[in-house]
């Protein structure tokens, strides 16, 4: 009887043992069957600029296993699988143990990916923790270790994995300790070993009591394994590192963000199949200027401290094509890979109002409309109230031109206006320009309370600058496949959404931003700009208690710079001119390499001569003279010189409270 029962035990036992090795066996036999992968490409795909000029993904830097210092070899074998060439793909022993551990500790914190299993991940372009990701992760470690040797596989993975934002391990040599991975010594070795577990914790840049406390740990495990001795471990640890953190090729350290970029870009496209994405070998032709990337750094760099808490994100469109030419995300990409010029939504301030206004010169404004500049309780019904105010309760105590309120970033102004035209105008407005972040028809959206992505705010003003044309923006021009056939192209369609004359009337207003002629009561918002202005540009700033912004533009070029902190930090007053230091400077190195020119005069557009600060025709006696642009038949006369809209303003305001 007891004998039946062990049988049957052994039985139950079995089972699962016998579908668990034929499973391996069908997939093993699947793997076998499918076409060889192509894996001898750094990193799977090559990014080019705009000119078509290779940028990323370049072979140089791929490395062969002989000739990586054997010390980073055993450091990482013994740090990420010390059975990977006994093992074939998985380590079962170690996926078992990790089960057991996250079962006991209820959590998902222990993980058990071999050698292998890491490089098929790289080799997706696609970290996201599904189901399905796992899945195809192990078909595809299972087809490297069906296709390929454990040398070869090893090779790829060294040459591919993230050093901290640096990939491969040739580049990641070169960029901490200035030399080839042949040349290193066991301590710098280990170090680099350890970081791939946690690449934004491990880096020596970000963390350098930590990447020595994880060094610590591969040592230990290469002198557990006997791979060296007391004396050397001791050695290693005691080690003087020099850290040098510089990329060997380019001064381009924020690179990386575009490339982030351009890859999410990349999985959407549903005309590429996922299995090409996998494999890797695309050609991507981009829309990145590596001028336009270079003076955007360049200005960063110049005024935004590596120590500081205070981030940067900044974005540069081709407002004719929507192209994306230059882009970062942070100060930082090795500290922080969080892309906030894409993913970031923050406070946009005043660069709310050249949307309003524009809504305003399609309901019958002109640049001379004026309303009462001073201070204002609005009243709503249920007894509410709103009282904005103005930068520094500075007001004009009287009618100021609209042209006057965009110099001076008047809130006062905005809000009559926002109320005026009735709050969804400014709703609809800013979803006709693109803005897809949920907006709500309150009387402080006209002073940028809503919250918005850097670059949807960006492509918004792209369509002021294209004079009305709508474009999406995009970082990819063209994806080929490693024979050169062309899998996907972006049409860089338009879409004609504003008045063109309107634009260009909106266009000659933000002007006044930086205009000496506006210098009166008040001083327009970027009149420390003016000495370093050398071309004509429309811009708007913006501030809020945690938010910097400016945004501005040529015929070609939009430029959008934001400045704040993560963790929603008050700004203070030493953060103030960073960000529009970076956009200037940005902008004039640029276009010491482009050429750009203002937009010409619409035909339907008349030029009059007026006092800027009031919107009427000018008097011989006025001090202070300049040109603002109207429609033809909506330009101010002697006889009615500038439509005052205050009496409406007050009785309709007084009618909807009653």
């Amino acid at each position: 009887m007891k004998k039946k029962k062990k049988i049957k035990i052994i039985k139950i036992l079995m089972l699962p043992l016998f579908i668990f090795f034929l499973g391996n066996t069908i997939l093993y036999l699947y793997c076998l069957l499918t076409p060889k992968i192509e894996i001898n490409k750094a990193q799977g795909y090559y990014l080019y600029d705009k000119n078509s000029m290779l940028v990323m993904g370049d072979d140089n830097d791929w490395i062969s296993l002989n000739n990586i210092d054997n010390n980073l070899i055993e450091a990482t074998i013994a740090a990420e699988d010390k059975y990977f060439y006994k093992h074939i793909g998985f380590d079962y022993l170690r996926i078992g143990k990790a089960l057991i551990t996250n079962i006991i500790t209820r959590s998902k914190s222990e993980g058990a990916s071999t050698i292998t299993q890491q490089y098929a991940r790289n080799l997706f372009l696609n970290f996201d923790k599904t189901w399905k990701r796992k899945i195809d992760e192990a078909i595809l470690a299972c087809e490297l270790e069906v296709h390929y040797t454990k040398d070869e596989i090893l090779e790829g993975y060294l040459n591919t994995i993230n050093y901290g934002g640096v990939y491969g391990i040739e580049e990641a040599s070169n960029y901490y300790f200035g030399k080839s991975s042949k040349d290193l010594t066991l301590g710098e070795a280990s170090l680099l070993a350890g970081i791939p577990k946690s690449p934004n914790n491990y880096s020596p840049i970000n963390n350098y009591t930590k990447s020595k406390e994880r060094q610590k740990i591969v040592l230990t495990m290469m002198k557990k394994n006997k791979i060296i001795t007391e004396n050397e471990y001791q050695n290693a640890i005691n080690e003087n590192l020099n850290i040098i953190g510089k990329e060997k090729k380019s001064s381009l350290t924020n690179i990386n963000y575009f490339k982030d970029a351009t890859l999410n870009e990349l999985e959407k496209i549903p005309e590429i199949p996922s299995s090409l994405i996998e494999t890797g070998g695309l050609k991507i032709y981009t829309t990145l200027d590596l001028s336009a990337q270079e003076s955007l750094e360049k200005a960063l760099h110049n005024h935004i401290n590596s120590d500081t808490k205070l981030e940067t994100a900044a974005v540069m469109i081709d407002p004719n094509t929507g192209g994306v030419l230059a882009l970062i995300g942070g100060n930082n990409y090795n500290k922080s890979q969080y892309n906030r010029a894409i993913n970031a939504k923050r406070q946009v301030g005043s660069t709310m109002k050249p949307l309003l206004y524009y809504a305003a010169l399609e309901n019958g404004f002109t640049p001379s409309s004026s309303f009462t500049s001073e201070k204002t309780t609005f009243t709503f019904s249920e007894g509410k109230t709103y009282t904005p105010k103005n930068y520094n309760e500075n007001y004009a105590n009287g009618p100021i031109s609209m042209e006057a309120a965009i110099s001076y970033s008047d809130n006062i102004y905005a809000v009559k206006t926002h109320l005026f035209l009735g709050e969804k105008i400014l709703v609809n407005t800013a979803k006709r320009l693109g803005i897809t972040s949920p907006l709500s028809p309150i009387p402080s959206l006209a002073l940028g309370t809503e919250e918005i992505s850097l670059l949807e705010m960006a492509s918004a003003y792209s369509t002021f600058a294209s004079l009305g044309n709508k474009t999406s923006p995009h970082f990819i021009k063209k994806v080929e496949d490693s024979k050169g056939n062309i899998l996907y192209e972006n049409k860089e369609e338009k879409e004609e959404v504003l008045n063109p004359s309107l634009s260009y009337i909106l266009s000659q207003m933000l002007t006044s931003t930086y205009n000496q002629n506006f210098i009166d009561y008040n001083y327009p918002t970027l009149i420390s700009l003016y000495p370093q202005i050398s071309h004509r540009y429309a811009i708007k700033s913006g501030t809020t208690d945690t938010d910097l912004w400016i945004l501005g533009y040529t015929e070609n070029a939009v430029l959008g710079v934001w400045t704040g902190y993560d963790n929603n930090q008050k700004i203070s007053t030493e953060d103030t001119p960073y960000h529009k230091n970076i956009w200037i400077e940005t902008m004039e190195d640029y276009y010491k390499t482009h050429t750009t020119s203002w937009y010409e005069i619409p035909d339907n557009i008349v030029g009059v001569i007026v006092n800027p600060i009031t919107g009427i025709i000018a008097k011989e006696e006025d001090t202070k003279k300049e040109m603002f642009f109207y429609l033809k038949g909506t330009e101010p006369s002697l006889d009615i010189s500038s439509k005052n809209l205050e009496t409406v303003f007050q009785e309709e305001n007084n009618s909807a409270n009653n």
